[in-house]
């Protein structure tokens, strides 16, 4: 009788205690993937891009003249946390990109499970770890962080192209 009182005991603590998978956004993670492209809709559906503009305005905040935006509640991309999101770019490229709160190896492992496959063509240098996985025409999944052990957030994203 004990065993058994005490192993529900351990159930209930390891059900509070474990870490719970919030669950993804689905919008952004299909922006992130290159799954979805906002840079497709402005051109074939402006519905759907201006239904994806009010979503923004109504999830995230934005702040004088930053590049990004933030969430107003926790938001989740590939498992991960989602810190801020840039709607437009990937650093200096067009397309869409969010920062995650995890380090590089962390973000890799949760991009290479969503996608069903390995990140290519890697890179080490100027203090960066980046990797990308061309998607399809003008679509490159991207993942960039600082080269450090104590870099704690990775941008991920969609690349389309660099306009000219």
């Amino acid at each position: 009788m004990k065993t058994s009182s005490l192993a529900g005991a351990f159930t209930a603590l390891a059900c509070i205690v474990a870490p719970a998978r919030a669950a993804d956004d689905a919008g952004l993670t299909r922006m992130a993937l290159c799954q979805d492209s906002w840079l497709d809709w402005s051109k074939n559906d402006p519905a759907k891009l201006k239904a994806f503009g009010e979503y923004f305005r109504t999830h995230f905040s934005h702040k004088d003249n930053d590049p990004f935006v933030v969430p107003n509640a926790a938001t989740f991309i590939v498992g991960l946390r989602v810190a801020q999101v840039f709607p437009e770019s990937v650093g200096m490229g067009v397309g869409f990109s969010a920062t995650v709160d995890a380090d590089f190896n962390t973000t890799r492992a949760g991009l290479e499970r969503a996608l069903g496959k390995k990140l290519g063509h890697c890179e080490r240098g100027d203090g960066m770890n980046a990797c990308e996985l061309p998607i399809g025409e003008k679509r490159t999944v991207t993942l960039m962080a600082e080269d450090s052990p104590k870099a704690r957030q990775a941008l991920i994203g969609c690349y389309y192209y660099c306009e000219k």
